[in-house]
């Protein structure tokens, strides 16, 4: 009776810690409710699972399931045992207390005729907050959603000791002929050359290995591939290895990103170990990635090569790693100044890059920050000669990183664009390392985004360059609102556009709607140009050639009103900012306003107006508000006297207050008799 309890007592060590919140759905729900306001979800008697399908929505088009309050004061990993089937989807949502958005963490909609593992990484947090998980099957017999498990447990999802059936979320890439198994347990081959487990340090653990016993061809491969990481990971990699008949395997740790690009973190030095060999190597992550172990044979007698209790600390294992690298010090709106740039000039008396700004008007557009804020623009009559050479210097950056620049540029009056606006790469010697990106198509006037990935083994820096060869040939070329993130831009495009309370209109509406009732016109959603002359914008705010919304006057009567509804928000104490972009340009331009409605009263708060042509720009509108109730923000636009009366919206944000800037505080009538003045 003794090896039993002492069997069993080293199954309960090995197994996890479950954290609240956790729930198999055996006996009851675990404080886990269906929202009323949406379809509902069911527990299945003869089976411990919860399910939603079409028949439980009642007419909504999805069923959310809430957890109980939650509380993590350390890093959690939340496991969830799903199926898909037919057409539907699943998605979570981590709802923070006294916020008005839900943060999605995970979705998926392929679907599945088994039981599925997510591994979801939930950051330490110290303001309560619930997990919801949303069904969304569509309305035909046979779509439906199921969960069978959740379980949260202390540490991070790439984190395994191989004790548990869910191998945490590990998944072995199908090889027909070599494979990672479990390994360990009492019923092993007592022949078997194969170590005991290191957890336990007795057979009855388990471990992950793969062997070259049916490996059929020359470097067969088998790949071990951790759960994706949803979050940002910076620190020490740990686990223990053993490998056998080193020369006959190639065995390798890397890291594998959203798009398939792979980087090496390590390969052993020695050809075999036959204990458990302890490794520790640093990682740093700014993006989901997952981690793979492969192992390569060159024959059927490469032996074999076993991994166990993977673990993951957020201090770097070594000293002599550079601490992660932030990377905005090379950010620059150049609203108060040039900030870490700085320009190389020919002459003393002669500087091509300035920095100036545009008052709101007609005819000159302003910066792309604010539209009334301050740009760099490159010209002749900067200089006293009838060409130039200007050349912008960024700071110097760290090496070895991924980086993704992103920047806008605007040009006026060039008739030949070689040369208007180049970028370089150079190095700390000041030498070009690299041409990064030229101009070389035309362009409206308006400003347009760049998106660049590079990266270099050297300490860099970006420098933007305009030539000049003579006057008649040569216009304006502008710049603004320089970033710099780490890694692909491929990847933090996706991940921007993901935040929750943000809309850029590029995927489409967000969840505004029209006001069915209450207006005589619509909202469109287009991109590129306004068909009316002299009224509307020459292209969106985001990226220049992307979509936004805007009321069309012409297919209006004057007085007419289009109104456009948010979702609705839950509400919260706290201040909450609301900014947008706003364009109202033509000499008829009516009237656009934000109000608040609370709840489902008819009467309607006005927070932020604006009445008639503003400017030819873009223009930021901040606005504070609070509201701890349920609510909807209502951009209402009213048609002007005239067709040139087109009003437009792009880029609206929802965030925590108070508004860090007073908003756009200088009002313009539409009558001035500096339309086209430039301050230096």
């Amino acid at each position: 009776m003794f090896p039993l309890v002492l069997f069993l007592s080293e199954l309960v060590l090995a197994q996890q810690q479950l954290l609240p919140g956790s729930c198999n759905f055996e006996q009851d729900k675990c404080g886990y409710i269906s929202d009323s306001t949406y379809g509902r979800w069911s527990r299945n008697e003869e089976g411990r699972f919860v399910t939603t399908e079409s028949s439980l929505l009642y007419g909504k088009d999805r069923a959310v399931l809430e957890s109980p309050v939650l509380e993590l004061l350390d890093w959690a990993c939340l496991r969830l045992v799903y199926q898909v089937t037919g057409n539907a989807s699943l998605t979570l949502h981590l709802r923070p207390q006294g916020d008005n958005f839900d943060h999605r963490l995970w979705s998926a909609a392929k679907a599945s005729d088994s039981w599925l593992i997510a591994s979801i990484d939930l950051q330490n947090n110290s303001n309560p907050f619930q997990i919801l998980i949303e069904g969304q099957p569509k309305d035909e017999a046979g779509n439906s959603v199921a969960i069978f498990e959740i379980h949260i447990v202390p540490g991070y999802c790439i984190e395994c000791n191989f004790e548990e059936h869910h191998l945490c979320g590990y998944g072995n890439q199908w090889n027909p002929n070599v494979n990672w198994y479990v390994g360990g347990s009492l019923a092993r081959d007592p022949q078997s050359s194969l170590p005991d487990d290191h957890t336990m340090s007795n057979q009855r653990g388990h471990y992950m290995y793969v062997d070259s016993v049916y490996a059929k061809r020359f470097q067969e491969v088998a790949k071990l591939t951790s759960p994706v990481t949803t979050v940002a990971l910076s620190g020490c990699l740990s686990f223990f290895y053993q490998r056998e008949q080193g020369r006959g395997n190639l065995f390798s740790v890397f890291t594998r990103d959203l798009l398939g690009h792979y980087q090496e973190l390590w390969r052993p030095q020695v050809d075999a170990t036959h204990t458990w060999t302890l490794v520790s190597l640093d990682i740093k992550a700014p993006h989901p990635v997952e981690v793979v172990f492969e192992v390569a044979f060159n024959s059927a007698r490469g032996g074999y090569v076993a991994i166990d209790d993977i673990s993951f600390s957020s201090a770097f294992c070594h000293t002599e790693t550079e601490p992660t690298f932030d990377p905005s010090i090379a950010n620059c709106d150049f609203e108060e100044g040039l900030c870490r740039y700085y320009q190389e000039s020919q002459r003393a008396d002669s500087k091509v890059w300035n920095r100036v700004s545009v008052r709101p008007n007609a005819y000159r557009m302003g910066d792309h920050t604010t539209g009334t804020g301050s740009f760099l623009l490159a010209n002749t009559r900067f200089t006293s000669w009838p060409g130039y050479v200007g050349r912008l210097h960024g700071p110097l950056l760290p090496g070895n990183h991924k980086y993704c620049l992103r920047f806008y540029y605007a040009v006026h009056g060039f008739r030949k664009l070689d040369n208007a606006l180049v970028l370089y790469i150079y190095d700390d010697h000041e030498v070009a390392q690299e041409k990064l990106w030229s101009l070389s198509d035309s362009t409206r006037e308006v400003w347009t985004q760049v998106d660049l990935t590079y990266s270099k083994p050297m300490i860099s820096k970006v420098v933007f360059v305009s030539i000049c060869k003579n006057f008649w040939d040569c216009g304006l070329v502008a710049i603004d609102d320089i970033t710099v993130t780490l890694g692909d831009c491929r990847i933090t495009a996706d991940m921007a556009s993901s935040l929750p309370g943000q809309c850029d209109f590029e995927a489409g509406d967000c969840g505004y709607s029209q006001d069915m009732e209450g207006d005589q016109g619509d909202w469109l959603r287009v991109r590129g140009q306004s068909p009316t002359s002299y009224t509307g914008p020459r292209g969106d705010h985001t990226t220049g050639v992307g979509h936004f919304l805007y009321i069309e006057a012409s297919l209006m009567r004057p007085g007419h009103k289009a109104r456009l509804l948010s979702s609705e928000l839950r509400g919260s104490g706290a201040p909450q900012c609301l900014v947008f972009y706003y364009h109202m340009y033509g000499s008829g331009t009516g009237i656009l306003s934000a109000l608040l409605r609370r709840g489902d009263r008819e009467h309607e708060a006005l927070l932020w107006r604006r009445r008639g042509e503003q400017s030819v720009s873009w223009m930021r509108a901040t606005v504070d508000y609070q509201c701890s109730e349920r609510h909807q923000i209502i951009f209402e636009a009213v048609r002007g006297p005239s067709i040139r009366s087109d009003i437009a919206l792009d880029d609206i944000v929802f965030r925590k207050g108070p508004c860090e800037d007073p908003g756009d505080t200088i009002s313009y009538s539409g009558f001035s008799e500096n339309f086209n003045e430039i301050e230096y």
